[in-house]
């Protein structure tokens, strides 16, 4: 048994898929395919339950996975700290779509700017998922937005952020002086999908002013949410982040009068591994960098 055998095993137990799985490794499927069984050759047990479509963790498998990731974090963590001179190195960064295309940009700059020897990978996906891989070791730092589920991670907020209410410029809503909740409560929706917190922002509000948004599309796209809305086939609430990219004047964004609905922003990492002086350093400057 060697690292890059449980490395192989870790990538098919997360996608459950053996030619896809070999892909992300930089395999070809039969060579992954031997790695597995050779794995279980060691084990004495099957560790994959190998379907036609899709490839699952038997429950010495499931077992192994956990161990897995508990040894190579190990010896990450033990390889990170004996290089950590501060300036060199490789930071795994997570943020969630609604967040990734507005604040990242000028985060990374700035950082490059400062330590032009360090490496910064970008994975964008939803909470849950940036959640798991932070606890699984995955990546270094993740910027989302509350709540955060997850036990055992370091939460820090960042900044408070509010979320505008966004119509065709043509809108009858749109020539009025203060627009109120109660406005825009029988209006039809767009929204993203229910995997985005920023759709649970929205909900959450509209709960809080006694009304259920009645959401006639769902994307996966903030940009095709606005394009829906353009289009005309509903309203929807945008973090002032992305109001401030959107050069479109095909839309018409207004702060909501009253209480007003917003998110907060926070950078979460996993406290019970290795914080390198380039994470810290990272932290200092996503810390003084706002959209």
């Amino acid at each position: 048994m060697d690292v890059d055998q449980l490395r192989n095993f870790l990538a098919v137990a997360r996608i459950g898929n053996f030619t896809m799985a070999a892909e992300s490794v930089g395999m070809s499927q039969p060579a992954i395919s031997r790695s597995i069984a050779r794995l279980e050759e060691d084990f004495g047990q099957p560790l994959l339950e190998r379907g036609t479509r899709q490839v699952t963790l038997t429950d010495a498998g499931i077992l192994l996975r956990s161990r897995a990731q508990q040894v190579l974090s190990i010896l990450e963590d033990a390889k990170a700290e004996i290089n950590d001179d501060g300036e060199t190195g490789r930071i795994r960064v997570g943020a969630i779509p609604t967040i990734a295309p507005y604040l990242l940009p000028s985060l990374l700059k700035k950082f490059a700017t400062r330590f032009p020897a360090a490496h910064v990978g970008v994975e964008e996906d939803t909470t849950e998922h940036l959640s798991k891989r932070l606890t699984h070791g995955e990546i270094d730092i993740a910027i989302m937005a509350l709540p955060i589920s997850e036990k055992y991670l370091q939460v820090e907020t960042l900044f408070e952020e509010e979320l505008l209410l966004v119509m065709p410029a043509d809108h009858a809503l749109a020539e009025k002086k203060q627009i109120r909740a109660s406005d825009i409560e029988t209006l039809p929706f767009v929204l993203l999908g229910e995997a985005h917190c920023l759709s649970d922002s929205v909900v959450t509000f509209c709960r809080s002013r006694s009304f259920q948004p009645v959401a006639l599309e769902r994307t996966s796209q903030l940009a095709t949410v606005q394009e829906l809305v353009a289009l005309g086939h509903g309203v929807s609430m945008i973090p002032a982040m992305a109001r401030k990219l959107d050069k479109s004047k095909s839309r018409s964004y207004r702060s909501l009068a009253g209480t007003k609905p917003t998110r907060t922003i926070v950078a979460c990492w996993n406290p019970y591994r290795f914080q390198s002086k380039l994470l810290e350093s990272f932290r200092e400057i996503l810390r003084s960098t706002t959209p």
